[in-house]
């Protein structure tokens, strides 16, 4: 168990990422890889696609590679601890299950190996191969178990199949019984050329993504199923927590949606939220909404799209007192993930 050095501002970023370039090679050759290009020129348009190619992933690259640019980053913004997890576009949901289990062994164990480098400055959250429930299912218990990885990220679709899915069950029974974190974070957009240009695909359609996945979740009944599942939205959980009226609604007037056990307002704070939202003003909507005690530091560390002055951004919201801050900052994240604070030396 790392141990985190505890002051009045400790910060844990729970949301950063880490690249593996051994499994950039274990799927170099396979023809869905090498379709990647043109399927994201047709995504995101011409102008994003050349943009990310030399200029975004340039400058992002060694810092999702290299610990030590990444500690020196994490000095910089003031960052205690990370919880680092795969890049969302090493999910690879289209492998077959000899790759996929290759895959997710080799990702793992990347991100084992970091967070055992430097157990004071680094946790890691694994990934699983959800197209192939019953190896997932193997692949979390193996993260959690053996690893020592403290949950998995999961984007916000499995190759068309939305997370209510009953294909997943036994993943999330499998979650919940580990008490591991499950970290929502989408991969793209399923709202195809209407989001081809401007970044659309990233600036809306991420966060359109997480609230259709989190909506899914919450009326297809899984959170009513597994109580006790951690689940953490990126992205402070997209348009879902400043648009709950109208699926409070929609739960009270409409049959097909009115079956589950509370409104699914409440649902919302049960679930963990990052504050990937860029705006004070957003911040202190979603705070207002779920709580301060379910919101969490992120970064999405070292992406162009992401929050660097954490700090600031938690101090600009009106009216939260100081125990509140320090939990959102820090104490919210160190308890959800069992982290042990102990004094600094």
């Amino acid at each position: 168990m790392p141990n985190v050095g505890t002051n009045r501002r400790l910060v844990v970023d729970l949301h950063c990422h880490a690249m593996s370039l051994d499994v950039e090679r274990l799927v170099a050759d396979r023809p869905e890889k090498k379709a990647e290009p043109q399927l994201q020129l047709r995504a995101q348009g011409e102008a994003s696609t050349v943009h990310n190619a030399t200029v975004m992933l340039p400058q992002a690259m060694p810092k999702l590679t290299s610990i030590e640019l990444r500690l020196r980053d994490m000095d910089a913004m003031g960052v205690d601890v990370q919880v680092v997890s795969p890049s969302p576009n090493q999910y690879y949901y289209w492998a077959d299950e000899e790759l996929a289990r290759e895959v997710v062994r080799v990702q793992n164990e990347h991100i084992a190996a970091l967070a055992d480098s430097h157990p004071r400055r680094i946790v890691g959250l694994g990934t699983l191969a959800l197209q192939h429930p019953r190896l997932a299912v193997e692949q979390l218990e193996h993260a959690v178990r053996r690893l020592g990885l403290r949950g998995v990220e999961v984007s916000s679709a499995v190759n068309g199949l939305e997370l209510s899915d009953s294909s997943l069950e036994s993943v999330w029974a499998k979650a919940e019984e580990l008490g591991c974190l499950v970290f929502l974070h989408p991969l793209g957009t399923s709202l195809g050329a209407r989001l081809d240009r401007y970044y659309l695909c990233n600036t809306v359609g991420q966060p359109v993504e997480t609230t259709v996945a989190l909506s899914h979740l919450i009326f297809g009944g899984v959170l009513d199923r597994y109580p006790g599942l951690k689940l953490c939205a990126a992205h402070g959980g997209g348009y879902l927590p400043h648009y709950l009226g109208r699926s409070d609604h929609a739960f009270r007037v409409r049959p097909e949606a009115g079956h589950l056990k509370r409104q699914p307002s409440e649902y919302l704070k049960r679930i963990w939220f990052d504050t990937v939202v860029h705006d004070p003003g957003v911040l202190q909507r979603l705070i207002d909404v779920v709580g301060a005690s379910q919101v969490v530091i992120g970064t999405d560390y070292p992406f162009d799209m992401g929050a660097y002055d954490v700090q600031g951004l938690v101090d600009a919201v009106p009216g939260l007192s100081d125990a509140e801050r320090a939990r959102i900052l820090g104490l919210n994240a160190a308890d959800l993930l069992g982290l042990k604070p102990t004094p600094s030396t």
